[in-house]
């Protein structure tokens, strides 16, 4: 399992996070690859390496083409789900997203449908939060928690005119996710700024926990933004590398509710919101319950820090009168992600490791469904290639290093064994 710690002692925005991503071990030919499944052109991204104050890291910088439309959150919404990334990275962006947008709408007394993005809904954003997305997953980070968050100081001139810090979207974001907010900056230092923009704050609102004890840091990186600041102007973040099975974890809910009076096809959509708004994994099991009526238990597992989120989603999106909640441990497996070529395309791994060493190798459903429409070949015959070549990696000892091709992998896992 890997985890991820946010440190934003100098706050946060998505170039910042994309930036500390890819100087942690993101590929960004990877990111950008998955990036033109959302966005084909009018836009390119590049990665320098920056230092200040002897701190040295990396800066993500987004062009974009001339005449970029401004979008709703009815236009993202759909722009993500109708591209071809995976289920686990659409349903990342939404959320983070869908954290905008809520906060939006209550900002402005707004419908969500109606909820119009403007420094949001730009093209260099939706590459922030969908490449945060995919940056995620590419790394295989499962969970990730936050050190407090400095926000910055003073006004900032925005669409709606001058504004103070933090911005009413990014304050709403804060108090919605409980996120713990550190003092302005070091003491005497003069600076009035925005440092947590609202792509920021919704990247690690929708993503991250208040940080638990015991945290063990691995590998650091720096993501620079673009801002000049009497310290380094840089998102931290520790990535923890676990090739093991992973302890019990901490700060984990199991949240359940008994519906018997609702039209079964609403469950979809809760399933599908509960998801969005951070359930790690959402079931249904039917029961019989009081005079003999046939209901169902809607059961989630989530962070605990999504407890009044989800909460709230539940009591909106069904018929339900109250949620039981219970504080669980749950042990895992490691779990990394490779993608290959086949002769249909380019197909995701996931590897199931313990102890260091792969145990398994699926393919990933999404992708195969992909190419077998696109190809019109039996899904059967594209998920068999696949396999037989994720094959190879079963009982190869992984380490923190994954960079590189398949080519490659196969090549160090084969002089490693």
């Amino acid at each position: 399992m890997t985890v991820v710690l946010f440190d934003p002692y100098s706050g946060a925005s998505g170039d910042m996070v994309l930036g500390a991503l890819v100087d942690v071990g993101l590929s960004l030919d990877a990111l950008r690859e998955h990036l033109c499944l959302v966005l084909e052109d009018g836009w390119s991204i590049s990665a320098e390496t920056v230092s200040q104050h002897s701190v040295h890291g990396t800066r993500v910088l987004v062009e974009l083409e001339d005449g970029q439309p401004q979008r709703d959150w009815a236009d993202i919404r759909a722009l993500i789900a109708d591209s071809s990334l995976p289920d686990s990275m659409k349903r990342r962006a939404i959320s983070m997203f869908e954290l905008v947008a809520e906060a939006e709408a209550r900002v402005h007394r707004t419908p969500l449908d109606r909820v119009h993005f403007h420094e949001v809904g730009a093209v260099d954003s939706i590459v922030d939060i969908c490449g945060a997305a995919i940056g995620f997953e590419l790394l295989g980070i499962a969970t990730a928690y936050t050190l407090p968050v400095r926000t910055g100081q003073g006004f900032v001139m925005t669409s709606h005119g001058l504004l103070p810090v933090p911005a009413p979207a990014t304050a709403e974001i804060i108090a919605r996710r409980r996120l713990p907010v550190a003092p302005p900056g070091p003491a005497g230092d003069g600076v009035t700024a925005e440092l947590l923009t609202p792509t920021g704050a919704a990247i690690i609102g929708a993503t991250a926990t208040p940080v638990a004890s015991g945290f063990k840091a691995g590998r650091i990186g720096y993501g620079f933004g673009t801002m000049e600041l009497p310290w380094p102007n840089a998102l931290r973040i520790w990535l923890a590398e676990d090739a093991g099975t992973s302890g019990p974890d901490a700060g984990e809910l199991l949240l359940e509710t008994n519906i018997d009076d609702m039209n079964p096809q609403a469950f979809e959509l809760l399933a599908e919101r509960l998801s969005a708004a951070g359930a790690l994994e959402v079931w249904l099991t039917p029961v019989q319950m009081k005079k003999g009526r046939p209901g169902t238990i809607v059961g989630l597992l989530a962070p605990a820090g999504a407890r009044a989120e989800l909460e709230r989603v539940i009591f909106e999106n069904s018929t339900s009168l109250g949620v039981r909640a219970t504080r669980i441990e749950r042990t895992k497996t490691g779990r990394a992600f490779e993608s290959v070529a086949t002769r249909f395309g380019d197909i995701t791994l996931k590897l199931k490791i313990v102890d260091g060493r792969v145990l398994s190798a699926m393919p990933e459903y999404d992708d195969c469904a992909r190419l077998a429409r696109e190809s019109d070949a039996p899904f059967a015959e594209i998920w068999d290639e696949a396999h037989r070549i994720g094959e190879r990696f079963v009982g190869s000892q992984i380490t923190g290093d994954r960079g590189g091709d398949a080519a490659e992998w196969f090549a160090r896992a084969d002089r490693a064994r």
